[in-house]
């Protein structure tokens, strides 16, 4: 039997080790517990040191180094033989380092105004021109990157460069280096076709992710014309070079460097001397004009392969010196470019001039008479004028020509009869109240020319023209009836202190506007017929619609560029000519059309201006036109195709307020055939006024008549092949076209 003392012992050590157990897993739990820890920040420190390793070492490198875009050396544009139209040179450029500017305990003022003296330019243009653009800074200001050099001053001469270099203690952050610069090798000829160059604004660059992997704010991207159209190719890749820079902005040096592939060169359907011999021809025809009396305010020239569709020239007038955009361009020089005062003359007439083409829209008439049902056999009448809706249409200066068929109609271009056939027309229609679907055959022929649509040209900023028809009169109508009627009560109080007679008419027009002026009257239907009215048409329009008579009825879509050479020649590629359609007209009707069109130069509205003209080698087809519209003086139009029998090249002029067809458009139109097969001008009795050649403004070097002229495009026929880039740059033409 246990004493009482050994069970309380025995109690007493139990009660012991159950008060030690919990203790003892605390510990052990403690124990794992670091364990794991050490274990995770082990995997944590081999996860950061193994698997991540590359992430964090290009972060590291990217919170030390700066990524600068290199832009590509720009392509050339080229015409169709390889001669440059627009290239690169290079120029003197005076730059500033901003950080080393900044650095300076003044901010670089007392550098930059000793610089200002050697440049002769203000220090206040300096200072601006090394702010950064930000939101709160206007220009002039840098828009690129602090990284770059900051462009202070553009194409300084050697000699103040040299200065500069030489006294480089005074002159600490500045340097003088090359730069490309984009040239027009023709000065202003073909400006608004080739198009200019500006820098990359800060909201595109916002706007588009994808342009800031290829730009910085500095460079220069296409904005018109073949610069804008082809902008991809002609810029090229853009390279990268990865600066290190420490903790103060300074560079160390190049961490990475990729580089950059330089653009294509762009070759043209253009012919640099066709070029030339267009431009000056519209010049002179402008002066002409002028000299008689005309306010001749613009021109254009448009001259058209007529089995592609390409654009062999294009010129409009009043032009402009391509330099304006060097360095920028300021806000009121731009605004002038656009200013109807100075004559628009960033716009191209060509492709965004649109006008009443006159006559030479007869030939679009008469093939939809033909195809509704009228014979090319019968004779019709050509009073000096006829009643249409009470109202008098005639004939230019009255004159009447009896009774003849439409083939002597497009000759002596008689408008009477094609109001005639304009006007039974409209009434076959239904009139004013037509009955069921109008057929609107002459609008749909119109339409099927190619009219009131844009052409396809690859240029920017087209415009359609326009050929109204009955929905067109209406959607014009609810869109000015009421600034009609108010006028209708009105009246016109401005005009009626100069002018109460003309006030009054206006009046009475607006009145008749106001109450149904959605309807297709007779007058709309005859005007049209004639090309007058509310039709208007671009240059590059009518150019296409006769190609495309010339060719048996192809509608090609006009074209400028034709293929793409690398800078090394290794890589070629064409831009295939694209066909947009066929004329809705029969084989027999274009025949018809062609044969009246060749004798128009030989002894209808155009013999004057072709008198002498060697038809017999080369026979031209053509029709003059006499446009005009209210409050301006007629402008002259000439359309053309030659050879008549074989046909190669459309060509087409208008001057604009220039008088008529006949007498101005056309001798321009000579002038052009001339110069591309080599026939001795027309003597005016007066020495011609420029270069016909490669060089305008230049001394005149168009030969007397007994000596024969080299022609501007040997035998007439453009050059099929591209021309060839050898590796070491140089571009030889192809066979047969070298200068």
């Amino acid at each position: 039997m246990r004493s009482p003392q050994r069970r309380h012992r025995r109690a007493a050590r139990a009660e012991a080790a159950a008060a030690r157990r919990p203790g003892r897993t605390g510990l052990l739990v403690t124990q794992v517990l670091v364990l794991t820890l050490f274990a995770t920040l082990l995997v944590r420190m081999w996860y950061l040191q193994v698997p991540m390793a590359d992430h964090f070492r290009s972060l590291a490198e990217a919170s030390h180094t700066q990524t600068l875009i290199v832009p590509a050396t720009r392509g050339q544009i080229l015409d169709a033989v390889g001669r440059p139209l627009v290239r690169n040179r290079t120029e003197l450029v005076v730059s500033a380092d901003y950080h080393a500017l900044m650095a300076q305990d003044d901010g670089g003022d007392a550098v930059l105004r000793r610089l200002a003296g050697v440049l002769d330019r203000p220090f206040e243009e300096l200072r601006q021109r090394t702010r950064l653009c930000g939101p709160d800074v206007p220009r002039p200001c840098w828009p690129g990157s602090p990284y770059q050099p900051i462009s202070l001053a553009e194409d300084v001469d050697p000699k103040v460069a040299l200065q500069i270099m030489e006294r480089r203690e005074e002159f600490p952050a500045i340097s003088a280096q090359q730069q490309a610069q984009r040239e027009h090798t023709r000065g202003s000829a073909a400006v608004q076709t080739l198009g200019y160059l500006s820098p990359i604004t800060a909201q595109e660059l916002e706007e588009r992710e994808n342009l800031r992997t290829q730009f910085t704010g500095v460079d220069q991207v296409g904005r018109d014309g073949l610069e804008a159209a082809y902008d991809e190719e002609l810029r090229g890749t853009a390279g990268r070079r990865r600066l290190g820079v420490d903790n103060m902005g300074n560079v160390t040096g190049v961490v990475h460097e990729s580089p950059s592939q330089p653009g294509m060169h762009l070759v043209t359907s253009l012919d640099r001397r066709v070029q030339d011999i267009v431009e000056e021809a519209l010049a002179r025809g402008v002066k002409r004009s002028r000299n008689e009396g005309n306010p001749a305010d613009a021109a254009a020239g448009v001259v058209m392969d007529v089995r592609t569709g390409r654009i062999v020239a294009m010129a409009s007038l009043p032009t402009y010196d391509p330099e304006v955009w060097d360095g920028g361009i300021d806000q009121e020089t731009y605004d002038g470019l656009l200013s109807e005062k100075a004559g628009e003359p960033l716009i191209s007439r060509a492709v965004q001039g649109q006008f009443p083409p006159g006559s030479t829209f007869k030939v679009s008439s008469l093939a939809a008479a033909a195809e509704n049902g009228y014979s090319l056999d019968a004779d019709y009448a050509c009073p000096s004028s006829i009643t249409v809706g009470g109202r008098s249409f005639q004939n230019f200066e009255g004159n009447a020509h009896g009774t003849l068929d439409l083939h002597r109609a497009i000759v002596v271009s008689c408008n009477t009869v094609f109001y005639k056939l304009g006007y039974d027309m409209w009434r076959k229609d239904g009139g004013i109240k037509p009955k069921g679907e109008p057929e609107d055959a002459m609008a749909a022929m119109a339409t099927g020319f190619g009219f009131g649509a844009p052409t396809g040209i690859d240029l920017p900023h087209e415009v359609p023209g326009r050929i109204p028809d009955r929905e067109w009169k209406r959607e014009y109508w609810e869109a000015g009836r009421e600034d009609a009627c108010a006028r209708a009560e009105n009246g016109y109080p401005e005009v009626a202190k100069d002018d109460p007679g003309h006030a009054d008419y206006l009046k009475r027009a607006a009145e008749e506007f106001c109450v149904d002026g959605y309807a297709w009257r007779a007058g709309d239907a005859v005007n049209f017929a004639i090309g007058q009215g509310d039709v208007l048409v671009t240059p590059l329009q009518l150019a296409r619609a006769y190609a495309a008579i010339a060719n048996g009825g192809t509608l090609w879509e006009p074209r400028v560029g034709k293929g793409f050479v690398s800078a090394d020649g290794k890589q070629t590629r064409e831009i295939p000519p694209v066909k947009a359609g066929e004329l809705p007209v029969s084989d027999a009707t274009l025949d018809y059309l062609r044969g009246a069109l060749t004798d128009v130069p030989k002894e209808g509205t155009a013999q004057g201006a072709f008198d002498g003209f060697p038809q017999d080698r080369v026979s031209i087809a053509g029709k003059t036109g006499t446009a005009t519209l209210l409050g301006r003086h007629e402008s002259a139009w000439f359309a053309s195709f030659a050879p008549a029998d074989d046909p190669r090249f459309a060509v087409v002029v208008l001057i604009s307020q220039g008088g008529t067809g006949g007498a101005m458009a056309a001798p321009v139109a000579r002038d052009i055939y001339d110069g591309i097969y080599g026939f001795p001008p027309k003597s005016d009795g007066a020495p011609p006024e420029s270069e016909r050649g490669d060089a305008p403004g230049e001394a005149d070097a168009r030969k007397p008549e007994d000596e024969p002229l080299a022609p501007a495009i040997p035998g007439g026929v453009p050059p099929a092949e591209l021309p060839t880039v050898r590796p070491d740059g140089t571009i030889v033409a192809p066979e047969g076209y070298a200068d």
